[in-house]
């Protein structure tokens, strides 16, 4: 049993994009889904889907990479962990490398970047950070 399967999924991601693969496939859920789907809305990767067989289901993830061959995503890291939680109101999330970069949040309206959470006024659990 896996008992972080978010940073599982970050850390695929990480190996994939420092192997230069064009797609990485994740076991499924709807909390890696809705983080993911931030990623693909803020443009760090190319897009998301869902493939069912059976009675399993994968999120196959397309790499997103610049003309020169180089990762939209450089750095990817889990902030909120199992073992210690990281909770932000929405006055205390603060810009990510200057704006260059974001946070995903959990709130209580769903997953999204922290732009969209300070825009709502919604705080939560920190997800994850990446640039």
């Amino acid at each position: 049993m896996m008992t972080d399967p978010v940073a599982d999924m970050l850390t695929r991601i990480r190996n994939a994009v420092g192997s230069k693969h064009e797609r990485v496939e994740l076991p499924h859920s709807l909390f890696k889904l809705g983080v993911l789907k931030v990623l693909e809305e803020e443009g760090y990767v190319r897009s998301v889907s869902v493939i069912s067989e059976a009675n399993k289901s994968r999120i196959v993830v397309t790499l997103k990479y610049g003309s020169q061959k180089e990762p939209m995503i450089s750095f990817l890291k889990r902030v909120s962990k199992p073992g210690r939680r990281v909770y932000a109101h929405c006055d205390a999330l603060k810009p990510v490398l200057g704006g260059l970069g974001l946070s995903i949040i959990s709130t209580s309206k769903g997953v999204m970047s922290d732009k969209k959470a300070k825009e709502s006024k919604l705080g939560g659990e920190i997800v994850c950070t990446i640039w």
